[in-house]
């Protein structure tokens, strides 16, 4: 059965963030992800959970400074320390958030600084995602991957799926895993439902928006219609998580999920 998760970087953003949680349980969500925790105490976003009955479906390790454009440091050699840092910040708050978490975190690799070469670039992240999916592993914690499109992201390391699991084969790690997101691999590969398929054994989180505009399904050429469908009937029990731009604020946009009886 499809289980949509709000993600509240992205959604309900005419309120604060801290307010997104109490709109997304409003609106009926029982799940929600997030870019980063880190600007607020994790006792602050366990609260928000509780009283809202939501689960946190997923956020990401720390991604280095993303105000400045960066969108991740595991190809940054340089940084390795920094990254490792950015693993115990990430068990730290997954602790306290706890039964209220779902116990998997995403590693957006970043992009590759210039004058790293490509053979560098992945040997850094292969040592790191090793890194983080060993320190995770210990803490009960699943550790993802997220392949983004190169036109949004323009020099983004990890593009692809076969790339993804690549990746994954290369550190031989058990505790290392795809999250697919339906819009960006719409982008880069098309094939959603043949890939999705063929890798749901290494696919532990799905997201969606359509494309072109990354807004809500039903406004673009993806058929979500099919696609939720089929996800059931081939047995993905994950979450899904709505990460896309309102067209026309989020609540007003929301009749896509009673559009596809969701």
């Amino acid at each position: 059965m499809t289980k949509l998760a709000a993600n509240l970087t992205m959604l309900f953003t005419e309120l604060p963030f801290m307010e997104r949680f109490d709109a997304a349980a409003k609106a009926g969500f029982k799940g929600v992800e997030f870019l980063f925790p880190y600007a607020f105490r994790a006792e602050q976003i366990a609260d928000k959970l509780a009283t809202n009955g939501l689960e946190l479906v997923l956020h990401n390790l720390p991604a280095g400074n993303w105000e400045a454009g960066e969108r991740g440091i595991a190809c940054h050699p340089d940084r390795v320390s920094e990254f490792q840092q950015g693993v115990d910040d990430a068990i730290r708050y997954a602790k306290v958030l706890g039964k209220l978490s779902a116990k998997q975190l995403n590693c957006l690799v970043g992009i590759v600084p210039a004058g790293v070469s490509p053979e560098l670039a992945r040997a850094t992240v292969v040592s790191n995602l090793k890194f983080a999916a060993d320190k995770l592993q210990a803490a009960g914690i699943r550790l993802l991957i997220e392949p983004i499109n190169s036109f949004d992201i323009p020099g983004f390391f990890l593009t692809g799926t076969r790339q993804a699991l690549e990746l994954i084969k290369a550190t031989g790690s058990g505790n290392l895993f795809v999250q697919y997101d339906i819009y960006h691999m719409q982008r880069m590969e098309g094939e959603l439902a043949g890939t999705i398929k063929a890798n749901l054994a290494q696919i532990k989180h799905v997201q969606l928006a359509d494309n072109p505009g990354r807004f809500e399904p039903g406004t673009g050429e993806i058929n979500y219609h099919y696609l939720f469908k089929f996800l059931d009937e081939i047995g993905y029990d994950g979450w899904i998580g709505c990460e896309y731009k309102p067209k026309a604020g989020t609540v007003e946009g929301l009749g896509w999920r009673a559009a596809h009886g969701l």
